[in-house]
């Protein structure tokens, strides 16, 4: 209190130089918010890798096996390796569906005297040397996450849109070469696109014609002799099984076999399929994905050692730069990234809107829309510690962030009220504004320390937990709420007295001292504010 007291006399000769000083911050602190880094979740401590191995389509289940064996050893081979397990392929009816040529190994690291990305670097180098697969390395939550928003197994998803399948790939091979590029990327990998073999069966109008057969009758006639079709369900004991109709296996399996397979005619004769279309060997995609009906090939990528929303800046430039889209051809970036816009302008939007509340009511309190304003001035002070909070611990603002500065408002606010009720209450017992403002100051500053103290006491052991898993998201609000508190406490004790004493009257017609001082004419403090004084330094 002794060097509050002195810290508050001088605040009140010279109100408008804190007040500048105080701008000044706030100017620093918003220059600072551009340069932050952007990214939708915290990156998760799980401490257990999951890595994706897709290798080229069409590959058997039997060389996946052994690819995935190979590099299990590659992983085991490594020291922070403890245990790994892998799944290739998936159940036929899974919901999580992939192919066989896709393998997912959960991996169980011990980080003994080990740092978590130097173990990740490691591995990435060491799987680098397995040659035609795409290898991503995520984390269980994270990597499920990922998938979720995107589609993709990582944190970036590039999505290409265009009419052309191979144009298609071609622009997707630039953009893959591009992302490899720029620094922070990791596991950068376009869509497994491969044209695998296949049979094509292309319908003769005239042949068909002929023998009185349509094409659906055609159509559904080879679906069912080469897919088969389920025509009834057999029952052994307390199991049921599907009765598949389809061409026994010798009539089905070869290319000459379906050129001969017989064909039923309305008028009861049959013919070979090969005297009713053109059967021949051909090669086509081994998948084509779509999405609101436009084809799309994806280039997806982690990131490593940066902020998500750096990186995808960065990622957007060179490809405008580097990369000429065909007409008709156009990008879409997904992911995280895009995750995180729409929550911010999620968040902002709310922000306002509470904002705007929050000032209503205290209009409806203080019946000044100018004592309102006095006590939202505690907000950008506010901000100033959060934003500079998070500039010292990793520079990027995300979802938890964002709440933890709302959190923060709330706080803030709430210390604005103290000291300007009090003002008020005091300038209603008679005290003239001056004389109000000091003694208001002095009483509120215990009961706003003691509280901001509670509040960070409480906060600082998720603050240090930030490394520890299941704290991700909890530590960075922590950060923000804790960096908030420290200026909000230190500006509000002298910045609300400095505009309070200026533009804090409600009317002019207030004591004559006090209007005075409004209009910044020096002021003496009285004896009875000096003896206040002298009691709080003792």
């Amino acid at each position: 209190k002794a060097a509050y007291a002195r810290t508050l006399e001088h605040v009140l000769r010279n109100p408008m130089s804190v007040v500048a000083g105080a701008v000044a911050l706030l100017v620093a602190a918003l220059a600072v918010v551009p340069t932050l880094g952007r990214s939708f979740l915290p990156e998760f401590q799980e401490g257990s890798p999951v890595i994706n191995v897709v290798t080229l389509p069409g590959t058997s289940l039997d060389e996946s096996d052994a690819l995935g064996r190979r590099i299990e050893e590659i992983l085991l081979a490594h020291p922070a390796v403890a245990e790994t397990a892998r799944r290739t392929g998936r159940a036929e009816l899974d919901e999580h569906a992939q192919g066989a040529n896709a393998a997912e190994l959960d991996v169980r690291l011990n980080l003994e005297g080990r740092d978590y990305d130097e173990v990740l670097e490691e591995l990435r180098l060491a799987l680098a040397a397995v040659p035609g697969t795409q290898i991503t390395i995520g984390q269980p939550i994270g990597h499920r996450i990922d998938h979720m928003l995107s589609g993709t197994r990582a944190s970036i998803a590039i999505n290409i849109f265009g009419p052309e399948l191979r144009q298609l790939r071609s622009v997707a091979r630039q953009i893959e070469a591009v992302a490899r590029s720029v620094p922070g990327t990791a596991d950068v990998a376009m869509e497994a696109q491969a044209d695998v073999p296949q049979v094509r069966v292309a319908m003769d109008r005239h042949a068909m014609a002929r023998y009185g057969i349509t094409p659906g009758h055609l159509a559904e006639t080879i679906d069912v002799a080469f897919a088969g079709e389920a025509v009834s369900q057999v029952l052994e004991e307390q199991k049921s099984f599907d009765l598949v109709v389809r061409f026994a296996a010798p009539y089905r399996g070869s290319e000459e076999a379906t050129r001969q397979a017989r064909v039923n005619t309305p008028a009861g004769g049959q013919v070979p399929l090969s005297s009713l279309a053109d059967v021949r060997r051909d090669a086509g995609p081994n998948a084509i994905s779509r999405q609101n009906v436009q084809r799309k090939i994806v280039v997806q990528s982690n990131v490593a050692g940066r902020d998500v929303g750096s990186v995808v800046e960065d990622i957007r430039e060179r490809v405008q730069q580097q990369v000429n889209l065909p007409e008709g051809y156009y990008l879409e970036y997904g992911g995280q990234f895009e995750s995180a816009e729409e929550a911010t302008r999620l968040i902002t939007w709310l922000s306002l809107l509470s904002l705007t509340l929050i000032f209503l009511l205290l209009f409806m309190e203080f019946r000044s829309a100018r004592q309102g304003l006095l006590v939202m001035v505690n907000l950008p002070l506010a901000l100033v510690g959060g934003v500079f909070a998070v500039l010292l611990t990793g520079g990027v603002l995300n979802v938890a962030t964002l709440v933890g500065f709302i959190t923060l408002f709330g706080i803030a606010v709430r210390n604005g009220i103290l000291m300007v009720s009090r003002y008020n209450n005091l300038l209603e017992e008679g005290k003239p504004l001056r004389e109000a403002i000091w003694q208001g100051s002095m009483e509120r500053l215990s009961p706003i320390f003691m509280t901001a103290l509670t509040a960070g006491l409480a906060l600082l052991p998720l603050a240090l937990a930030g490394g520890e898993p299941g704290n991700e998201i909890q530590s960075p609000l922590a950060i923000v709420v804790l960096g908030g508190l420290l200026t909000s406490l230190a500006l509000n004790m002298v910045v609300v007295p400095a505009l309070f004493l200026r533009y804090g009257l409600r009317s002019r017609d207030e004591a004559a001292g006090g209007a005075a001082a409004a209009l910044g004419v020096p002021q003496p403090l009285s004896a009875a504010a000096r003896g206040a004084a002298a009691s709080a330094g003792g």
